[in-house]
């Protein structure tokens, strides 16, 4: 068995949209991610922080991503976040994944000890990656500091990938500090390690850099603008391109990017059970709910065809 062929350009950490009664709404899953596909998105990084994936369950994550199996989402496509607190977890959902096709893995490292050794974290990757014990294996590292209060340094990287070459795939870094992204990129991208920016604030800088894309929240309701970047970064106006992303990424990160993101597909899918969150998050006020829809529609932001996408009913 070998392992599939990785993915580069645009993903983007799929919200999870819940029922009223908070369950995951399974239809309305499918086909956001299948509108994704369709608009620029090159993967799917399901479980990732937008996702609210830490309010889920094993369970319901390992549901979801059958559902989208099942229901014709390629799975060579899919990254989802595999990342949790407790070693079993991590190596269920892992090896779970792996076995459905996907192309690779997104891992946080356990994030509720603070102050952790590299040691420590060396342990816990090396135990995941040898209990799910196949050559099928790509994961890539989550580098997310300021969420999780734990980073992944570049000596942690050097040792995972001497002992696991070939399984150690790239990472996402969600640092927010284009430094660290540079130094990941001058110390690995030439050989073979993948650096996938966490905004597309950074995307053209680290396709300069040698980097493979971006993985971010906005890839929700706006990949196509992205995907031009990625495309085009060679280009003649791949700054200015760039720029209009940035603009647009800034107008968002004036709000809780969550309930952000649900509230805007709600509004360009004419469907407001989308704005759904699960506690302990709250969706966006009235207020400024129409403060976001003003500033994006003054800039002439839209997401074609979501609302015509059409629901199909999953039993």
């Amino acid at each position: 068995m070998t392992a599939p062929k990785r993915i580069t350009g645009v993903l983007s950490p799929v919200v999870t949209p819940f029922k009223s009664d908070l369950s995951p709404d399974r239809a309305r899953y499918v086909r956001h991610c299948k509108w994704l596909l369709a608009n620029g998105c090159s993967g799917l990084a399901v479980f990732g922080t937008n996702s609210e994936a830490n309010s889920l369950s094993v369970e319901e994550r390992m549901v979801l991503l059958e559902t989208l199996v099942q229901e014709g989402v390629p799975v060579e496509k899919l990254m989802p976040g595999t990342g949790c607190c407790s070693l079993t977890d991590s190596v269920r959902l892992t090896a779970h994944a792996v076995a459905l096709g996907c192309s690779g893995v997104l891992m946080l490292p356990p994030f509720y000890y603070k102050g952790v050794s590299d040691e420590g974290l060396y342990r816990n990757f090396a135990e995941v990656i040898e209990r799910v014990g196949d050559a099928r294996l790509q994961l890539y590292l989550y580098h997310i500091p300021p969420v999780s209060q734990v980073p992944i340094t570049l000596a942690l990287i050097e040792r995972l990938l001497k002992q696991f070459p070939g399984t150690v795939a790239g990472v996402k870094d969600s640092s927010g500090d284009w430094s660290n992204t540079k130094a990941m990129l001058d110390a690995f991208a030439k050989s073979g390690f993948d650096v996938f920016a966490g905004s597309e604030v950074f995307l053209l800088d680290n396709m300069r850099g040698g980097g493979k894309g971006c993985i971010t929240a906005t890839g929700n309701i706006n990949p196509g603008a992205i995907d031009k970047v990625f495309q085009n970064w060679r280009g003649p106006n791949a700054d200015a391109l760039q720029k209009d992303i940035t603009a647009a990424r800034n107008v968002m990160q004036k709000y809780p990017m969550m309930a952000a993101l649900k509230a805007v597909i709600a509004h360009y899918a004419r469907d407001p059970e989308w704005a759904t969150l699960r506690p302990p998050l709250v969706e966006l006020t009235s207020a400024q709910s129409k403060s976001l829809m003003a500033e994006l529609e003054a800039r002439g932001f839209d997401m074609p065809g979501l609302a015509a996408a059409g629901a199909t009913a999953i039993a």
